[in-house]
């Protein structure tokens, strides 16, 4: 493919300028070949299996990166859902199992892990059970693991009971080291209708569908998005989503580019490719600078769900003429404390947990790094998720929740976790309760557009 000298230029001025990047390239790894009937013997087949898979994934990505000229932030793995490698052990307690992944992790050079996860939208095994109530000390004692918990989808409904089993562990997992202000939440995130190759943490799995070992790729450019659609000042909607599309359209072929180049010389399939427009603190790289970028005064006003959505389309619609290999979540994220724009907006009262909410039915995401006060109820948290959850299995689209409980801070105050993760005042929620209705458990039936085959 011939480019232009123009077009050389344009790609140099977005890695340049407008933080476009490779998020993450994350290696997808089966492990049910590492069930056993012991605990020890399963964590010993854990680490050999990622680490004999994994060993020349870091070296080989830098490589890549170094030839290509092409920034690549994060190196990550995925597994298959713990929860169904450890349940041959009659284990009570998985939190050996997520040392053990968390000591791979690191031997390797990653910087996360995700797949420490169950699925338990239509009811729980044991093993799921187990995995979850591990989770509170799992995350506390780790630093690279991450999990994502499947309560609900279109097909099965909400399970409730599994709704408010997440509200509290949420809150012991935040509780049981105050001085970490809920970081570990940071790695926990509650889905409606999960996808099972997303390469973004912290709901990277590697599910059932999958093959033995697979190369995802996580591409972002919300800079490049919005330097575009600022060029477009004055214009009708429809032509600034058809810039926003042939954005995406680059940005999707030069993230397939790599993931396949690094697929090729790793000897491993090549999974697919998410055009996610994932946000990071720094100044430019902002999905709220986008809405803002369309003629929004501030992120949350009245408007905002409408331009999201147009984002969102236009997104996808550009990354699927870009390729066949499209997948994962793919679209706008709008994680609260990890966007700095979008956290101004919390703190000048133009964004809300109620606009955020609205936010989550036409995004590719949910509720994500939303930081509340130390003392808001489980009940609470769980009326919250489900909320989204709802709003995921009747448009059947993802949805997810990372709520991020600070001990011992109330609205208005302020948290920084520094990194990727961000900072950001910490959000009110409801003082009128919801803890006689999630108390009821059972499930909320699916919506009768999901009896579809």
């Amino acid at each position: 493919m011939w480019l232009s000298s123009e077009e050389i230029l344009e790609t140099l001025r977005m890695f340049e300028e407008q933080h476009l990047d490779v998020r993450t390239v994350t290696m997808g790894i089966s492990l049910f070949d590492c069930c056993a009937t012991d605990m020890r013997s399963v964590c010993e087949r854990v680490v050999r299996k990622v680490l004999r898979s994994a060993e020349k994934l870091v070296p080989t990505v830098e490589a890549v990166s170094e030839e290509f000229g092409i920034p690549i932030v994060n190196k990550r793995v995925s597994i298959s859902p713990a929860a169904y490698i450890a349940a041959s052990t009659g284990a009570k307690d998985y939190t050996p199992l997520a040392l053990a992944l968390d000591r791979a992790a690191e031997a390797v050079g990653i910087d996360y892990l995700g797949g420490f996860s169950a699925q338990v939208h239509k009811g729980y095994k044991d093993g799921d059970r187990v995995l979850i109530d591990s989770l509170p000390e799992a995350l506390n004692a780790t630093s690279r693991v991450c999990s994502s918990i499947s309560v609900a989808s279109t097909r099965a409904g909400v399970n409730m009971d599994a709704v408010l089993h997440m509200g509290q562990v949420i809150h012991r997992t935040a509780h049981l080291r105050p001085e970490l202000q809920g970081g570990p939440c940071a790695r926990l995130v509650t889905f409606c209708n999960q996808p099972e190759d997303n390469p973004f943490i912290a709901g990277a799995m590697h599910g059932t569908g999958e093959a033995e070992i697979s190369i995802n790729v996580g591409i972002s450019g919300p800079g490049v998005v919005a330097a575009a659609v600022r060029q477009m000042r004055g214009a009708p909607l429809q032509e600034v989503a058809e810039a926003i599309k042939r954005t995406a359209f680059k940005i999707t072929r030069m993230g397939e580019l790599v993931g396949r180049e690094v697929s090729r010389r790793l000897g491993v399939r090549f999974g697919i490719v998410d055009l996610s427009l994932a946000p990071t603190p720094a100044a430019g790289d902002s999905v709220a600078e986008v809405l803002e970028a369309m003629g929004l005064e501030k992120c949350g006003t009245h408007g905002t769900t409408a331009a999201l959505a147009l984002l969102n389309d236009a997104v996808k619609r550009g990354g699927a003429m870009a390729s066949s290999s499209v997948g994962g979540l793919s679209g706008a994220f709008i994680p609260v404390s990890e966007d700095a724009e979008m956290a101004r907006s919390v703190s000048m009262g133009a964004l809300t947990i109620d606009k955020l909410e609205a936010m989550t039915a036409v995004c590719s995401v949910g509720l994500d790094m939303v930081v509340v006060p130390g003392d808001t109820t489980p009940e609470t948290l769980s009326a919250i998720m489900a909320d989204e959850m709802v709003i995921g299995m009747v448009n059947n689209k993802t949805t997810a929740v990372r709520l991020l409980p600070v001990p011992g801070k109330r609205a208005g105050e302020s948290v920084d976790y520094g990194g990727l993760l961000g900072a950001s005042p910490i959000l009110p929620v409801h003082r009128f309760g919801a803890r006689e209705f999630v108390l009821r458990g059972g499930r909320i039936p699916s919506p009768i557009q999901g009896l579809t085959n």
